[in-house]
């Protein structure tokens, strides 16, 4: 489908960090339960597509060695994963920004995706500069 056809772009939505320290199991599950809602909402709308919660456990592959995880530091840890579909990058975080959960504790990362192939003579992520 080309861009004329569907105006919207897919967006990787990572969902970062721990809940508060404060909060209660009770708030921690009513944030948990009004997420599937607001999810089950979005999917409903085509504007949320598949997601997971991470597990715990995990690999770092490098060129040293294969290394067991997690690895990065809990405030930067990736809980899960979600694409949302959505017309710009703003509107996208607009939508990350109504996540129940994030009033207790946990943040959201909005990436768009970069459709084109990687190369060494392009910027990009992986690229030095």
């Amino acid at each position: 489908m080309n861009q004329e056809e569907d105006p919207l772009s897919d967006y990787l939505i990572l969902s970062r960090g721990q809940w508060d320290k404060d909060a209660s199991r009770e708030d921690i599950q009513g944030a948990i339960d009004r997420f599937y809602a607001w999810y089950d909402r979005l999917v409903s709308e085509g504007r949320i597509g598949p997601g997971h919660r991470l597990a715990r456990e995990g690999k770092l592959v490098s060129r040293q060695a294969t290394t067991d995880g997690p690895f990065a530091e809990a405030k930067e840890a990736v809980g899960g994963y979600w694409f949302i579909r959505a017309s710009s990058l703003e509107e996208a975080a607009r939508i990350a920004a109504e996540n129940p959960c994030l009033a207790h504790g946990l943040a959201c990362e909005v990436r768009p995706l970069d459709p084109t192939r990687a190369s060494a003579f392009a910027l990009t992520n992986e690229t030095p500069t």
